[in-house]
């Protein structure tokens, strides 16, 4: 290990696979790692987030898929057990890493047990977004992982859409320095990948994550050390959603693209 390896870490999530493999890839390079778990976000709230932003319709269209993506994922098991074996990632959870339980990253619990930590670097993966106020509040640099190549493909889905948008070449992932926008900030290090013909929306993301332990460590690595290199996100840039139930069937019947 590096002379930086025992300088604080603490990783923001709301929990889950995908973040898990990041924790536990962290972990192995660095032992002082702190997860502050988050509680998962009600889907009421989210809801009505959706529909004032985006009409009734489309919010709806868009629950309905993510409804149809949790049950799918039981379907996709034996290809998710593949995509851990090539990458020797490890999802299940490790009692050896201290685990604080806040209710949100935008908390004055939250930003209390950070700064009493005093990490070196705080790592984002699978949670809110940080309020202004709390980005203010933070001792040391932020980053973030994102499972899509930015800022092309901002937000959610971004590898499914790649596809969607025969733009495979831009299937991939994304480490950030994080700024109030949606994956808006600029970019540390990016990774791309090539899907196989049995992935789906349920087995994209975890392809994303599994292929790209590597640039989150590089990426921590550098502020641990505090030689970051952010380069402006450059290219078109969107914001993008779960596609709506019914964009989902017609890709998938249509054009194979699940």
């Amino acid at each position: 290990m590096t002379s930086t390896a025992n300088k604080p870490i603490v990783i923001v999530t709301a929990g889950g696979r995908n973040p898990q493999i990041m924790i536990n890839a962290i972990h192995a390079r660095s032992r002082s790692v702190t997860v502050l778990l988050e509680q998962p976000e009600s889907k009421t709230l989210f809801l009505k987030r959706r529909i004032r932003k985006l009409g009734l319709i489309t919010a709806t269209g868009q629950f309905a898929t993510m409804v149809a993506s949790k049950f799918g994922k039981r379907l996709t098991e034996k290809r998710a057990a593949e995509i851990l074996s090539q990458y020797n990632a490890d999802d299940r959870e490790n009692p050896a890493i201290p685990v604080i339980s806040v209710e949100s990253v935008n908390t004055p619990a939250a930003i209390q047990h950070i700064r009493a930590i005093s990490p070196a670097v705080v790592f984002l993966v699978s949670c809110r977004m940080l309020s202004a106020s709390t980005l203010q509040a933070m001792p040391c640099p932020v980053i973030n992982f994102h499972a899509g190549i930015n800022p092309q493909y901002r937000g959610l889905m971004g590898g499914y859409w790649a596809r969607v948008k025969n733009d495979e070449g831009n299937f991939g992932a994304t480490v950030h320095l994080v700024d109030t926008g949606v994956d808006t900030g600029d970019v540390l290090y990016q990774s791309r990948m090539t899907p196989s013909k049995s992935d789906t929306m349920h087995t994209y993301p975890l392809l994303q994550t599994a292929a790209s332990t590597d640039i989150a460590i590089r990426a921590i690595d550098d502020a641990l050390s505090g030689d970051l290199k952010p380069l402006p996100a450059n290219g078109n840039s969107r914001q993008w959603y779960h596609p709506p139930i019914w964009t989902w069937l017609w890709n998938g019947f249509s054009r194979g693209i699940w």
